[in-house]
């Protein structure tokens, strides 16, 4: 099959290389793109653990400091591989989302260790702190990084689709899902008929609509391994 990527570049990148091995054939097409701040090192005083919801977060945090010492509470797999890869030496992987996140922070630690570092993009959603601060802890944001959103589908993306040379697109978070939507949208909603749309979340694949697909897919987990499984 070839199958449409809508992760930022490096992301896309990997899973391209991991459709290859599958052998399937992946077209990059990134909808949005992050833009790491030339931030001061966060302050990590009175700081137990930090907590990362994306590789995106772990690779701002390595622009930010030197220090690997400090525990990682990694909201999945990716995250936890992209941590260790970089040196931290303590991370633990909540395998979901950043409910799952949060449930596996009040197993993993107490309010009366000291507090938590959220480090995460400018625009993030409060959810993980809100359920934390809910029980008891004080959580901190470090937002270290910008995600842009590109204006239109990259040409190869445009390409592949008006010569109908894809079987399939992949949507890893429901802001990328709706930019993919409102694009085609503008240019021609029935391309969307002939692609199988293999989403993350229920709430990403709501994004999508109202295009029409020739069948929608959810992952049993929000990761990518679990994207990967939708393919075979």
């Amino acid at each position: 099959m070839r199958i449409l990527i809508t992760r930022p570049a490096e992301d896309g990148a990997e899973i391209a290389a991991r459709l290859a091995e599958m052998g399937h054939e992946g077209i990059v097409a990134p909808l949005l793109v992050p833009r790491y701040d030339k931030a001061p090192e966060p302050d990590f005083s009175g700081v137990q653990a930090i907590l990362i919801t994306s590789a995106n977060g772990v690779r701002a945090l390595t622009r930010a400091t030197q220090r690997r010492d400090l525990p990682i509470f990694a909201v999945g797999p990716q995250t936890t591989t992209e941590a260790r890869n970089c040196g931290f030496t303590d991370v633990r992987n909540a395998d979901g989302d950043a409910r799952d996140l949060a449930a596996r922070t009040r197993q993993w630690t107490s309010p009366q260790l000291g507090a938590l570092l959220h480090v995460c993009s400018h625009d993030a959603p409060g959810t993980l702190a809100s359920l934390l601060t809910e029980a008891g802890y004080a959580v901190r944001r470090a937002p270290l990084y910008h995600i842009e959103a590109a204006d239109e589908l990259p040409a190869p993306a445009a390409q592949a689709l008006t010569g109908h040379q894809l079987d399939a697109a992949m949507f890893f978070s429901p802001r990328s899902a709706a930019i993919f939507r409102e694009a085609l949208m503008r240019q021609d909603a029935s391309l969307a008929t002939a692609l199988t749309a293999l989403c993350i979340s229920a709430q990403t694949a709501a994004a999508l609509a109202p295009l029409s697909f020739a069948a929608v897919r959810v992952a049993a987990r929000p990761n990518q391994d679990a994207m990967l499984a939708l393919v075979e």
